[in-house]
């Protein structure tokens, strides 16, 4: 078959890995392709230069809504739309610029705008691709925390940064960690974001009884998660890769989603999944089996994981292979067959072979949790995507109805919809 072109045209093609890609979209019926029929890469590739990179990030950002049947999140909320603009006075940075109003997320960066802006105060964390600092802005004396990505000679820009910063410049909603400023220097990019305390992990760690948190704060934490998963979905973003990692908090008990490196838009006909993704115990069960067509459901599997792991500080699935992961699943969730699942043959990694569990009750291994979240963590823990709550419906479970934030938005819809009826229509409550 033809050979599938990046969604990133201006991407070196040493970006694209040997591996295994799975085509995924909802409605249609994939065609399996491997990125092995890339051209050989060239080995003298240099690091690029600001306008090229600037090129991909703003040909991905256009590209990755060019072929959904809704606008991208920048002309749904205008106010808070996000594109990035070169100044052409300088060759050092790249702005935020908002288009929606013409406001400056953050000021227009110049030629005095650079990495030595910041005065680094302690190292966060360090990945494959990137190091994370805790730092101070030397001008406004603000905190923040500064993705630092080395640019390799021969790979360039990894996939990975232009993936995130294209999507989370228009992801912009308070339960998503802010992207300030994105600066370029001759060997490297240093993504500049807010600050946040610690990371869920961290903040797990810190807690007294062995990582367990209380069931008010567990109940907080899943609402604004569950909201920040419902605001990329409704954008056609997934995130790929929850985690207690990469859920951030900060002082005031706020939740943010972070590390969108492995994040994809959806929905377009040429894009391509692998099933290498999620960190393995929050993997869903239709991804470990190969699935090439998994959607959002599987960032609600994770987010069922992260919740059950609040209530106990220990992971539900500690799985050390992809076999092991799927076994540890199927011991509590039951194992699925044909009748219960069917097409599950089809998978890959499917094995005739698999021990036969039957489903236990989550009341043993979770009597921490009450009937109504039990319920909600069910909704989210199913073996079968296509029977996992959507992340806009869990919102509306009656677990979150004592939630003052739950009240309170409840109440401004209800007066909304009120006053559109008093004005001769009538709007539905949105939440």
């Amino acid at each position: 078959m033809p050979n599938q072109g990046s969604i990133y045209p201006q991407t070196p093609l040493s970006l694209i890995v040997d591996r295994y890609l799975y085509p995924s979209n909802h409605n249609y019926t994939p065609t399996f392709t491997t990125a092995s029929s890339a051209p050989a890469r060239d080995r003298s590739i240099s690091p690029p230069p600001l306008l090229q990179i600037a090129s991909q990030i703003t040909t991905a950002g256009a590209e990755l809504w060019k072929y959904t049947d809704r606008p991208p999140p920048g002309s749904l909320k205008p106010a808070i739309a996000g594109t990035f603009a070169v100044p052409f006075r300088t060759e050092s940075s790249i702005s935020v610029r908002n288009l929606g109003d013409g406001e400056t997320i953050q000021r227009k960066m110049d030629s005095r705008r650079n990495p030595s802006s910041f005065q680094q105060l302690e190292k966060l964390g360090e990945g494959t691709y990137a190091t994370v600092f805790k730092g101070r802005n030397r001008q406004t004396g603000e905190l923040v925390a500064l993705k630092e990505i080395h640019l390799d000679s021969e790979e360039g820009t990894p996939s990975t940064a232009i993936r995130e910063i294209s999507l989370m410049k228009e992801l912009r909603h308070e339960n998503i960690v802010l992207l300030h400023d994105v600066i370029h220097t001759e060997n490297k990019l240093m993504l500049v974001f807010e600050f946040m305390d610690k990371d869920l992990k961290r903040y797990m760690d810190s807690r007294g009884d062995r990582g367990a948190l209380d069931p008010p704060t567990i109940k907080s934490f899943m609402y604004q998660l569950m909201r920040g998963i419902a605001f990329c979905h409704d954008n056609r973003v997934l995130h790929r890769d929850l985690k207690p990692q990469n859920l951030l908090i900060n002082n005031r008990g706020q939740l943010k989603l972070a590390d969108f490196g492995l994040a994809r838009a959806f929905g377009i006909p040429v894009n391509t999944f692998s099933n290498e993704v999620v960190t393995l115990w929050y993997r869903a069960p239709d991804v470990l089996l190969g699935s090439r067509t998994y959607n959002t459901s599987i960032d609600i599997w994770s987010a069922g994981c992260i919740m059950a792991e609040m209530y106990t500080g220990r992971p539900l699935f500690p799985g050390t292979t992809n076999e092991d992961q799927l076994q540890k699943i199927f011991r509590l969730m039951g194992t699925p067959s044909e009748r219960s699942w069917p097409g599950i043959s089809q998978f890959p990694e499917y094995k005739s072979n698999f021990p036969v569990y039957a489903t236990q009750d989550l009341r043993i291994i979770l009597p921490q949790v009450d009937q109504v979240g039990l319920n909600l963590l069910n909704s989210m823990l199913q073996l079968r995507p296509e029977m996992r709550v959507s992340a806009t419906a869990s919102l509306q479970h009656p677990w979150f109805n004592d939630l003052p934030q739950r009240q309170q938005e409840h109440a401004q819809a209800m007066a909304a919809a009120q006053q559109a009826q008093m004005g001769g229509g009538f709007s539905a409550p949105q939440y």
